[in-house]
């Protein structure tokens, strides 16, 4: 029989609804009876006792807001009752322990990856272009449409078949309600079977802003050369930009010294006409397109992984379904020598002190809570705070305050030590959990985790979220069922399963590896690439949650 509620760890005072609980029915939990006072939606927690006013709401056994008035046994948790709070932090003297999982399962696995000359391995091949400013973005436009085409990179369209359909029944006065839509997506053939996809990195950026907007951008798109994802860059520049070629050049030999990629960098100030530039960008890519179809997939062990978790449209199961068995996923990556990956600092709030006892180095541990309160303290300054993080989505499912989200959303890290703390495009290079400085925001996050490195995306969502990567593929995983069945042209797991009682966070985390050595392989193509979801925001260190 299926539970109807969960104590999400023995110090909570809430409870969480695990299906619709109407008003006035009675709960038996561990040997105490609970009547519900008002209704309690599933994904929705209510109080385990009567407290008054400025006591502390405990969940997943930390504080994640104060009582706002009194409230009394089995009411329902709310923005009205509860405010947000959360612990102080401090650095404490290291004593922390892992206990490792149990990887036999995963020993001496391997995936088929593209080798760089830097030792690096990628799960994809693919060919990048970049403008260095926003004016270069139509001209990218023209060379998408003309090269996706005619190399077999774009989806079929459907919509401008079903467009064409509509018109011929106008022209034919029928009516177009009789007219049938096909979302089949038909893949193209493609020329060169070796290059996974041509991308294109288009931005708002580059000039126009404060240089200091330019620059950061530049070690951006410089992280994204160096992908180990990328076999080659073709840049388009307009020449009187912030963001000089010079620049980024320079910041790709930065990172990268060896760096060795094929690069095509083609100036439009220099040129006597657009169509010449177009057309000598499209000759001299194609040229390197054929050298880069001359990488094959060849074996790599798993510690070649680097794996970035996020959550986004997250609802009140995600804490205890999808996000918990990503957790257990990143453990077994961590312990198989891999790279996770865990961002979105404004949704660590609360959690500081776990992960600061949970970092061996005095200086990463206070590196880290030194990027945390600077972030707060520029929220703040901006008349906001962390507290304003939950998205109207998320507190109606159930997400009530940020420490409440937070609280669940690093559960996606697991369990292991950090290793390293990382400012917005610094790459990580040491194996284990990396806390990586993003906003929450989805895609600036996701933006972020790969110029970080990541090379694989797991992606939880409880509402649904449509998000990709152009270049690090992004594997959606719900945390309900039915989500699952209701967006199954966008999910690619459904961790629902651990809700319905059918499977354990561990079973989940180990099919969740499975999966992601599968795409690492090139065996399975998550949905969000299928889509070409291919999400690329820049942060500009603004005010972001």
């Amino acid at each position: 029989m299926r539970k109807q509620v969960l104590q999400v760890h023995e110090a909570d005072n809430v409870l969480v609804a695990l299906v619709d609980l109407p008003a006035q029915s009675t709960i038996q939990f561990q040997n105490t009876t609970y009547l519900l006072i008002e209704n309690i939606p599933a994904k929705h927690k209510f109080f385990m006792l009567d407290m008054p006013a400025g006591v502390d709401v405990t969940m997943y056994g930390v504080l994640i807001g104060k009582t706002k008035m009194d409230v009394s046994k089995g009411q329902r948790v709310s923005t009205d009752n509860v405010s947000h709070a959360a612990q102080p932090y401090i650095r404490k003297p290291y004593s922390f322990q892992w206990q490792q999982p149990d990887i036999s399962r995963f020993t001496n696995r391997t995936f088929n990856g593209y080798y760089r000359s830097d030792g690096s391995v990628g799960t994809a091949n693919y060919w990048l272009f970049i403008p260095t400013v926003f004016c270069e973005n139509r001209n990218l436009e023209i060379i998408k449409e003309s090269l996706l085409h005619s190399l077999g990179y774009a989806v079929t369209d459907q919509y401008r078949a079903y467009a064409n359909q509509l018109l011929a029944a106008v022209q034919n006065g029928e009516n177009i309600d009789n007219v049938q839509f096909s979302p089949e997506q038909v893949q193209q053939s493609r020329f060169f079977p070796n290059v996974d996809g041509i991308k294109f990195l288009m931005h708002t950026g580059g000039c126009g802003g404060i240089r200091q907007d330019a620059a950061l951008l530049s070690k951006l798109l410089a992280a994204y050369a160096n992908h180990p994802n990328v076999a080659g860059i073709t840049v388009l520049s307009l020449g009187c930009q912030n963001l000089q070629v010079d620049d980024f050049l320079k910041d790709i030999y930065r990172v990268n010294p060896s760096f060795d990629k094929p690069l095509h960098v083609f100036e439009q100030q220099q040129y006597s006409s657009e169509a010449t530039l177009i057309a000598d960008a499209i000759r001299e890519t194609f040229k390197s397109l054929q050298i880069a179809n001359q990488n094959t997939r060849k074996p790599a062990g798993l510690e070649h992984l680097c794996v970035g978790v996020k959550c986004g449209g997250s609802d009140g199961f995600s804490g205890i379904s999808a996000n918990p068995a990503v957790g257990y996923c990143a453990d077994l990556v961590v312990a198989l020598g891999g790279k996770v990956l865990l961002a979105e600092f404004p949704e660590l709030c609360g959690v500081e002190q776990d992960l600061i006892d949970r970092t061996d180095d005095d200086e990463k541990a206070n590196k880290f809570m030194r990027l945390m309160k600077e972030y707060e303290q520029q929220v703040e300054a901006a008349g906001s705070s962390f507290s304003m993080n939950p998205s109207p989505g998320n507190i109606k499912d159930g997400l009530i305050t940020d420490a409440m989200k937070s609280a669940g959303a690093a559960k996606k890290g697991g369990s292991s030590p950090v290793v390293d703390v990382l400012d917005y495009t610094e790459k990580a290079i040491h194996p284990g959990l990396n806390l990586v400085l993003t906003p929450g925001n989805d895609v600036e996050a996701t933006t972020g985790k790969v110029a970080s490195g990541a090379n694989l995306l797991l992606f939880t969502t409880g509402l649904g979220t449509p998000t990709g990567n152009p270049i690090c593929a992004t594997i959606k995983l719900s945390s309900n069922t039915t989500l699952a069945n209701k967006m199954a042209d966008i999910i690619d797991l459904n961790c629902g399963a651990i809700i319905d009682g059918e499977k354990t966070i561990q079973q989940m985390g180990e099919e969740i590896l499975e999966f992601c050595i599968q795409v690492a392989n090139g065996e399975k193509i998550p949905k969000a690439v299928q889509l070409q979801q291919d999400d690329f925001i820049p942060w500009k260190r603004g005010v972001s949650l």
